[in-house]
């Protein structure tokens, strides 16, 4: 195959900046990922953009911030404006587990190695461009950024943080998807507009003193208590967060105001959903869908083998799980592409030199969203409900399937596509008429094209648990939905003489969850056949309903004080009951149930049968241990045994 000229990505060093004839650029981005030139890497995304509207652009990827700072500095200042990102992931969910464990691997850096970003990544490579260029202003953005506008709590450091505008000193702030900001940024610079005058600019945020005037708008303000009350009160602190996920999440906003230390942080509300139009110029720029080639030597990149044969067909999930980011970064109206856009890159990857004919993902958030909306705009536009589908599914919502049908057929006809898989998640409530009563016959036909064509083996899918005050909280429906996807799913299985199994991801440990719900959950996914290896514990995460209750230890929406299990040993009673199955666990797991009185659980998940009036008549210290008696009945004791004469 013949090499691809190195202009064909953007400059990620000196010499290609040279080799272009540029003296200088107008943008620099800084980013905490390695450089992947493709549309599900945020610096690409945003890298073609800027060329796209006629800039000179160039990305200083995972620079090192321990040393002398030279690859901060090797583009020199840019005209416009430095760009900065931790990258498509938060970097310290990035770097840490739910158990606070330091990584081994960063899946975004050649080799899958660790420690080419720092901690607050976008804190600190804005803090040093701050130094060595305080003229220079800076626009953050990303996951990262987006997610920690306001007060925020940081699970890592278990304390609260004011927007990061704040400990950045940047001077802009875009959240959610950037195109649409940027491209207005761009071009108010353009036309001469100061940068210190981008205040009223849709889904950006900036810092004001707190004594000057707010800039004038037709825009509503709502004025949230400040970071300095929320950090003495942790009912304003959850109190907050009810508007900053409606104002996030409307068609039509209203600006937020939060006061923390000398400044009066603006959020402006978000730009209403993009259009097809508007999405396909995105997916559509000339991206080469590689790596830079600079990377070769150091090893493949983890993402990206991950999702180099895959396409991203819409954003945005009207779901609203409290535990979920996805509509507090993307929103919740669903942003689909054209299938003249998705079939022209389906085209680009099977022309990909180790392309074998397999797809493995025709998805986004949640893989069947894709071209569902509001039958009725005008409702759409006055909505200020977080989720879609919870309680119910809204009545103005149309679910049908018909259009994602066509075009898995469509991508599956393809004369170079072998298979094309669903590998995202799907929301199988959905899909099941007892949660879906306005469905009509187009989800049948989807879970049978699903089911025939698109399932690798097996299929994922989201309950995340089995407790319906647990699934209330986490907004997700009852489990008994569950059991009916999953006799739906065998039946086409059946039908198509298949035999694909489910793998079903449960979270333990989420607020609201007992002990005594995760033996359910255990006993009750035993029941349908599961061994759970596999089970997250509940992270805490900027810009969540979840992480509000986890903090605070109340309810956002309704101030009810909840139940958090906190400590290590906490999530350790609860994570334990997964492996009902290791002889390790089942002793330690019997003396937990029976000492909650749930005798029930234990014959449930250990099939072990607890004799009540033994255990009511001899009273104990310590562990039990089973013993057939000469009867053939199990009976127990502290130490010692019983016998057919009784205690020995």
């Amino acid at each position: 195959m013949t090499q691809r000229p190195l202009t064909d990505w953007l400059p990620i060093t000196k010499k290609e900046v040279t080799e272009r004839g540029w003296d200088e650029l107008d943008v620099v981005i800084i980013s905490g990922d390695a450089y992947v030139d493709h549309p599900a890497f945020g610096g690409a995304v945003i890298g073609r953009i800027i060329e796209s509207e006629g800039y000179k652009v160039g990305i200083i990827p995972q620079p090192n911030w321990k040393d002398d700072l030279r690859d901060f500095k090797k583009f020199g200042k840019p005209k416009m404006f430095f760009g900065v990102t931790s990258g498509c992931m938060d970097s310290m969910v990035n770097h840490y587990t739910a158990n606070k464990r330091r990584r081994s691997n960063d899946a975004y850096t050649p080799g899958g190695e660790a420690g080419f970003r720092p901690d607050y990544a976008t804190i600190t490579y804005s803090k040093i461009l701050k130094e060595l260029y305080p003229d220079v202003p800076i626009v953050i953005g990303g996951v990262e950024a987006s997610l920690r506008r306001v007060t925020h709590y940081d699970y890592w450091s278990d304390k609260l943080m004011p927007s990061i505008l704040v400990d950045s000193k940047a001077d802009l702030l875009v959240y959610g998807m950037g195109e649409q900001p940027l491209r207005d940024i761009l071009r108010l610079l353009g036309k001469g507009v100061p940068f210190d005058q981008l205040n009223k600019i849709p889904q950006t945020s900036v810092l004001i003193p707190r004594d000057a005037e707010l800039p004038h708008t037709d825009w509503k303000t709502i004025e949230l208590s400040s970071h300095e009350k929320c950090l003495r009160d942790k009912k304003s602190y959850a109190a907050n967060f009810k508007h900053v996920e409606q104002e996030s999440n409307k068609l039509n906003a209203n600006r937020i105001v939060q006061a923390a230390a000398d400044y009066n942080i603006i959020i402006n509300p978000p730009y209403y959903t993009m259009t097809e139009t508007e999405i396909d110029q995105s997916f559509d720029l000339p991206y080469t869908r590689l790596p830079h080639p600079k990377y070769k030597k150091r090893g493949p990149i983890p993402a990206y083998e991950m999702i180099k044969f895959s396409i991203n067909m819409h954003r945005g999930c009207f779901g609203g799980c409290s535990f979920c980011t996805i509509s507090a970064h993307q929103g919740k109206f669903i942003a689909s592409r054209s299938k003249e856009s998705i079939m022209k890159e389906v085209d680009q990857v099977t022309q990909m030199p180790d392309f074998k004919g397999y797809i493995s993902d025709l998805g986004g958030p949640s893989a069947n969203m894709y071209g569902l909306k509001g039958k009725v705009q005008e409702i759409c536009d006055r909505c200020v409900s977080p989720s879609c589908i919870h309680p119910v599914i809204c009545s103005n919502l149309d679910t049908d399937h018909s259009s994602m049908t066509e075009l898995y057929r469509k991508v599956d006809a393809h004369p170079k596509v072998k298979k094309a898989f669903v590998g995202s998640g799907i929301r199988y409530d959905l899909l099941v008429e007892g949660y879906n009563k306005n469905a009509n016959d187009s989800i049948d036909e989807y879970m049978e094209q699903l089911v025939t064509r698109h399932v690798s083996g097996r299929l994922k899918v989201a309950p995340e648990h089995t407790a319906d005050d647990t699934l209330r909280i986490m907004r997700k429906p009852s489990f008994k939905h569950f059991h009916d996807f999953k006799k739906k799913y065998d039946f086409y299985n059946k039908k198509n003489g298949l035999n694909q199994p489910l793998i079903p991801y449960f979270i333990s440990s989420h607020p609201g969850c007992k002990e005594e719900d995760m033996a359910n959950l255990a006993a009750e996914t035993k029941e349908l056949g599961f061994m759970l290896e596999q089970v997250q514990d509940f992270t805490p995460t900027p810009m969540t309903v979840a992480t509000v209750i986890y903090y605070s230890g109340y309810h956002p929406y309704t101030m009810e004080q909840m139940y958090v299990p906190k400590t290590e040993k906490e999530k350790r009673a609860q994570h334990m009951f997964f492996f009902w199955h290791k002889k390790e666990y089942q002793q330690r797991i019997k003396d937990k149930l029976i000492n909650k009185n749930r005798r029930d659980l234990v014959e449930r998940l250990l099939g072990q049968r607890i004799v009540k009036d033994v255990l009511d008549k001899q009273p104990f210290v310590g562990k039990f241990h089973d013993k057939k008696n000469a009867t053939g009945n199990k009976a127990f004791s502290k130490k010692g045994k019983f016998n057919k004469k009784g205690r020995s």
